[in-house]
Parts: structure tokens; sequence; C-alpha cells
């Protein structure tokens, strides 16, 4: 990876610290960056090149006085590598916007570069190149993230027969945005759900290597939200089992009855878990070996059919519309 050294100037002496300070963490040698920062455009190799943007704003995706400056810019990078792993594509760099006050720039800047940079070599990332701007509005952390997928794993894909499967446990990222809303500290493993959520990279190489997955995404807007599209994109019907969603204990914890614990695993989002078909069988022969290798849930929560849209088998096993939504930011007025 060749860097271009960069000229004088205030903005230029933050991106040259910028880049200083992460010197240890990046691979000089990736050998799909063959230009990284400091030019108009980083240059990369690959056959199947994948690129996506991820924002993150304050009061929407994030309150600062929730997160360390380490973890809002930790949680915007792994966000966006997520739809990395939606796809099964491998990183290869990050780009990131930050646009701040001209206070937060100096103060808080190095600090969100920080931990945007521990997330981007978590998964093996560079840090390609990005953007600063001063602004009086909130704080704003563009991410683009690049990949490469030779075959990549779409939305489109799932099929008639086939079972659906999601990867670890769905909840607690939302169980500690409501505790911060209600004015409490968020349990322990709640908290750390939200500040450092974990793209699933490797798992998903690993399930899409074998051949198993027809058809995926990530749950980044809630189970009920994300399967609708997964659904659509397949021109499928899906039903959603209601008694085998994997809940985070700590939702448990903090809902009144099974009914509310089932609403804020669906709806909550920001889980960053995969939730993937398979064809019936395929999965489960390769679960364990899963479980050991990567330390994750891997579960069967719902079946695949002819037809549109999503139901639900619920507690009692009756199949009804499935009523609960995604995150829509649109509907809310803050994280």
């Amino acid at each position: 990876m060749t860097y271009i050294p960069l000229g004088k100037g205030a903005e230029f002496d933050l991106i040259r610290g910028f880049l200083k300070r992460g010197s240890e963490d990046a691979d000089p040698h990736h050998e799909s960056v063959r230009v990284g920062p400091g030019d108009d455009c980083a240059v990369v190799r690959g056959e199947g090149v994948s690129i996506s943007m991820d924002m993150s704003v304050e009061g929407v995706h994030f309150v600062r006085e929730w997160l360390e400056p380490e973890e809002i810019g930790y949680r915007a990078v792994a966000a966006a590598l997520s739809d990395l792993a939606a796809i099964a594509a491998t990183p290869i760099g990050v780009m990131v916007g930050l646009a701040m006050s001209a206070e937060d720039m100096s103060a808080l800047s190095p600090r969100v570069m920080d931990g945007a940079r521990a997330a981007a070599a978590g998964s093996r990332a560079v840090l390609l190149g990005g953007d600063l701007s001063s602004t009086s509005g909130p704080m704003v952390i563009d991410v683009v993230v690049v990949g490469n997928a030779i075959k990549p794993v779409l939305r489109r894909g799932a099929r008639p027969g086939d079972a659906l499967w999601v990867t670890g446990e769905l909840g607690a990222s939302a169980c500690a945005v409501r505790s911060w809303k209600e004015g409490r500290i968020p349990e322990a493993s709640a908290r750390l759900a939200f500040a450092f959520p974990t793209p699933r990279i490797a798992e998903a190489a690993w399930l899409a290597t074998r051949g198993v997955v027809t058809a995926m995404i990530d749950i980044s807007d809630g189970v009920a939200g994300d399967v609708g599209h997964l659904a659509a994109a397949s021109s499928v019907r899906v039903i959603v089992d209601a008694s085998c969603i994997p809940i985070h204990p700590t939702v448990h914890v903090l809902a009144q009855d099974v009914d509310e614990a089932l609403g804020i695993a669906l709806e909550g989002g920001e889980d960053y878990e995969l939730m993937f078909t398979a064809p019936p069988g395929a999965v489960e022969r390769l679960r364990e070996l899963f479980v050991a290798t990567f330390g994750v849930a891997l579960t069967c929560i719902g079946s695949v059919h002819d037809g549109s849209g999503v139901m639900l088998r619920n507690f009692e096993r009756r199949i009804v519309p499935l009523e609960h939504t995604g995150f829509n930011h649109f509907d809310e007025a803050s994280a």
C-alpha cells in the first residue's frame, strides 16, 4: 500500500495525526490496496469489489453522553463493516468522513478515529482515507467500506422449503438504548452489544464457503424489518417462529413478560447478526462445528414458502401476520 504525503495545513495536520496514531494497526502490505490515504482516490484490486456506506448521526444513532469517543468511532465502522458480512465479502478498507464542530474536531476526532481504526483492524481492513468538515449541527460519521466478494451472497436466492437461520442472540443493543432513555445505566452485556457490535465477517465467509447459504442479510433494523427485505427480494413468503427466536438474557431482565421480550428481540435493531436461508438439513450438520469455531449460537427461526410477505407463528402456534416492525429512521425522533 502506498501512502502519499500531504502538504501543510491544520486539516492535514489532523489527518497526519490520524495516520500516525494508527501506524501500528495498519497493514502496509495489504494485497488488495495499491494506493492508500493521501491522494485524491484510494486504489484497490479485486474481482468483485463491494462498496457500502453507512452514516452515524448524533441524536439518531448515538448520544454522546452514552459513549466514549472511541466507542462512537468503533460502532460506526463496525456497523458499516456488517454490510460486507451480509454478502460474505472480505474487507479491504474503510473511508471515514467526520463532520464536527471546530472544538470537537480538535478534542474528540483523534479519539473517534482511534475507535474507527480499531474496528477496521478487527476485520483486517485498512484506513483508505476520508474527509473532514466543520459543522454547527450534530456530529456525523460517514463510513464507506470496501471489500471483495467474488461470489456475493445476496438477499435474493431464498427458495420455498428453505429454513431461516440467525447467528447469535437478539435484543441486547435495544435494551441498552431503552435503559439510557429511562435514565438508568444499562446492564454490562447490553452496553457492550451497543458500543462494540461485532460484524460477522468470518462467520459469513465460513458459511458461504460451505455452500449452504441461499440468501443473506445482516440484522441492522431488527428481524421484523430485515426479514421483510429478504422475503421481498426473493419473492417468497417467510414464517418466523416466535418460540425459536434466540433472545438475549438481558432482554428477559428488562421485559415484563415473554411477549414484550419477543417484541424487543424482533424490533430492536442494531444487533448486526446474520440472518440467512439454507436448504433443509444443510446447516444442522455444520452447527456444532460452527459453534465450536466461533462461540456464536446458530438458530433456526423460521421457514420459507411460496407466496409473499412475512407471517409469525405465535406462542399459541397460530400463524398470524407479523405486526412487529423494524427500526425506521423517519419514524423515530432519536436513538
